[in-house]
């Protein structure tokens, strides 16, 4: 029998004393070292002395490093902690959007065709973009307004299943400004990595201007990341190029998520 204890999930759905153990590592790794007790307490409805009393166990157990008063870090062991809580976390929300929410939500969808509220519709994707028609596909919803070709359309009741591949992610490392940025990259080599991608994402102002040497403008800079991890996601082949530093975090990201990708080196030997 599984032991539901050893589960993130479950611990942190179920344990208030986990989900706030969780919350405090959050808000410290997010305003380290300096760390206000109040402030915390304020934001999670508790009081500074129970959040004193987890950090000190924190402490003990090895999640925080304490650097003198009002001084915290999240250590390696913390980190690993709350990305494995926060990865459960975040599979249970996609089970939730994707399996759940689908049989009550009401979806939006661009019309094909001169639709009828109360008609039965297909639903289908392309290019990332989700359509309905009357033919029939392998996704049916119920149309709740009237809408003409072209227009946006409300679908409730889907079933079925939506028939897409996810799309591609090139991910192509730049080297720091420190270890030469933009000026180490081949610019043949990156016109070649991203030749056939629909969308190219940039992380990093080193990454910027070496598109911008390329004469390519980026379709993302911020919130580059997500961006491009939802772009395929929805069927688009993507490109993003990204700092040596954050690389190694946002292939991670995508294992988590469990997206295709392909690396690019974009040195010139």
């Amino acid at each position: 029998m599984t032991d539901l204890t050893d589960d993130p999930l479950y611990v942190i759905l179920r344990s208030k004393r986990e989900a706030t153990r969780f919350q405090i590592l959050v808000e410290i790794a997010e305003h380290q070292p300096a760390i206000r007790q109040q402030e915390i307490a304020g934001k999670l409805g508790v009081t500074p002395q129970a959040v004193s009393e987890y950090i000190r166990e924190m402490v003990d157990e090895g999640l925080v490093t304490a650097h003198g008063r009002g001084r915290y870090e999240v250590t390696k062991g913390g980190i690993e902690w709350v990305l494995r809580h926060a990865e459960a976390l975040e599979s249970y929300a996609r089970h939730v959007n994707r399996d759940i929410i689908q049989q009550v939500a009401v979806w939006t969808a661009i019309a094909r065709d001169e639709i009828q509220k109360g008609d039965t519709v297909g639903v289908f994707m392309q290019d990332g973009w989700l359509y309905a028609t009357k033919e029939e596909q392998s996704a049916t919803g119920r149309a709740t307004m009237d809408a003409g070709p072209g227009e946006d359309l409300g679908v409730a009741q889907l079933n079925g299943i939506i028939e897409h591949a996810e799309g591609l992610i090139h991910v192509c490392k730049v080297p720091r400004v420190e270890r030469g940025g933009s000026r180490q990259v081949s610019i043949d080599l990156l016109r070649e990595a991203i030749q056939n991608v629909e969308m190219v994402g940039a992380v990093g102002l080193e990454s910027y201007v070496a598109l911008k040497k390329a004469n390519i403008e980026p379709d993302m800079f911020f919130g580059s990341r997500e961006g491009v991890i939802e772009a395929a996601f929805h069927g688009r082949e993507c490109a993003i190029l990204i700092v040596d530093e954050e690389f190694t975090d946002f292939l991670k990201r995508l294992e988590t998520v469990g997206l295709t990708y392909t690396i690019h080196d974009l040195i010139a030997p």
